[in-house]
């Protein structure tokens, strides 16, 4: 069986096909996904977001962002940075979020990592690793679009020199995807311009 091209929702508008199953996926996919995310905080939660996502849906994170955001400080990095160990095990009792420890020590611990960088810093270096548009295939079809690709592999490696945790290569590609350093609707996706 060939993977599908772009298809109808509810209104008729063609959509990746994983973006159809549920509204809040409707919705993200309409509003969100693949479009330029700039500013260190911004960056920081997606990519935190991520990192909670590794092996789990990323419809369980979107159901729970709004809990994810009251529990990690709307992701101000400075804010976060001076969480204490009795705010982690805040977080490991909080159910509005992912309770897995490696996980939320990770993004405490990346978020004393970025209090120590320049203002803007982690901007210039994940759009440093933005591939050319024009030497990108279109995807027509889900199998189309790769899981990892050598620019995020070497963002991961870019990340992991500078000490931030939780970022391999599959992370950091599907953060390339949603923060919009490359375009993965489909061709005929009524997002793809």
């Amino acid at each position: 069986m060939t993977s599908p091209g772009a298809v109808p929702g509810a209104d008729g508008l063609p959509r990746c096909p994983w973006a159809l199953s549920t509204e809040d996926y409707v919705k993200y996919h309409d509003e969100e996904w693949g479009r330029p995310v700039h500013g260190d905080d911004a960056l920081y939660e997606r990519l935190s977001l991520e990192a909670f996502q590794s092996g789990l849906s990323w419809l369980t994170i979107l159901r729970r962002r709004a809990g994810f955001r009251a529990a990690f400080a709307d992701f101000k990095i400075a804010a976060v940075a001076e969480f204490t160990e009795a705010d982690a095990e805040r977080l490991l009792g909080d159910a509005g979020i992912i309770r897995n420890r490696l996980k939320i020590e990770a993004t405490l611990a990346n978020a004393r990592v970025l209090a120590q960088w320049a203002p803007g810093e982690l901007d210039a270096l994940i759009w440093s690793h933005a591939p050319e548009p024009e030497g990108r295939p279109v995807p027509r079809t889900l199998a189309d679009v790769p899981a990892v690709t050598t620019e995020s592999t070497a963002l991961s490696k870019a990340l992991k020199k500078r000490g931030l945790r939780f970022v391999g290569p599959t992370t950091a590609y599907a953060l390339m995807q949603a923060c919009g350093l490359v375009n993965d609707h489909l061709a005929t996706c009524v997002s793809r311009a």
